[in-house]
């Protein structure tokens, strides 16, 4: 069996979940507004000494969502978080802020430091109700990035119909979870008969 990467790809319900991004510059930022692309419902809280306008901005919108801290990074801003974002430029202050999250019991991940992270943040195809997250492992997010990119051009807008469609068949499927999974492969196999008829 080959190796090749080992992630195990997951999709978290951030509402559920108590986050904490450090450093509010420009990676702060992009991981910020990734978020809210995704999980609008999330609770996000931002330290950093200084916080860019988009980041502001952001929070406006989302008053109830983010919460702001304006100072230092203190060990105390860990306390109630189950996952931290650490995102300053400052190499140092990341490792301090890791090993102070480990030492919580917290996941992390650590902007452009792949040996300390937890969890990558994965390249995200959004098209109503189906979302497809793509990892290169860390090695390459602009590959992960031109991938989503293709992949959006080629799904079609209106995907969310045939999954609800999908749902009313498989809730008045009659018999056991096997039987349904049976009958469901056999509903869709039609999509890899057409693609592998091109």
């Amino acid at each position: 069996m080959e190796k090749g990467n080992l992630l195990f790809p997951v999709f978290l319900r951030l509402e559920q979940l108590n986050l904490l991004i450090v450093g509010g510059g420009y990676v702060g930022w992009e991981k910020l507004g990734m978020m809210f692309r995704h999980a609008d419902n999330a609770n996000v809280t931002l330290v950093a000494p200084e916080i860019r306008p988009e980041i502001r901005n952001l929070a406006k919108e989302y008053p109830n969502n983010i919460q702001l801290i304006e100072r230092e990074f203190q060990e105390a801003d860990l306390q109630g978080k189950d996952v931290v974002l650490i995102a300053t430029c400052i190499h140092d202050l990341n490792k301090e802020v890791h090993a102070l999250a480990k030492q919580h019991g917290i996941l992390t991940n650590v902007a452009d430091t792949p040996e300390l992270c937890d969890f990558y943040l994965s390249s995200v195809v959004k098209k109503g109700d189906l979302k497809i997250a793509i990892s290169s492992n860390g090695k390459s997010p602009t590959l992960t990035k031109r991938i989503r990119e293709m992949l959006e051009d080629v799904l079609p807008d209106n995907i969310s119909t045939l999954l609800d469609k999908l749902k009313d068949i498989r809730n008045h499927l009659k018999g056991d979870f096997e039987y349904k999974v049976q009958k469901l492969d056999e509903i869709t196999s039609v999509m890899k008969e057409k693609q592998e008829n091109k």
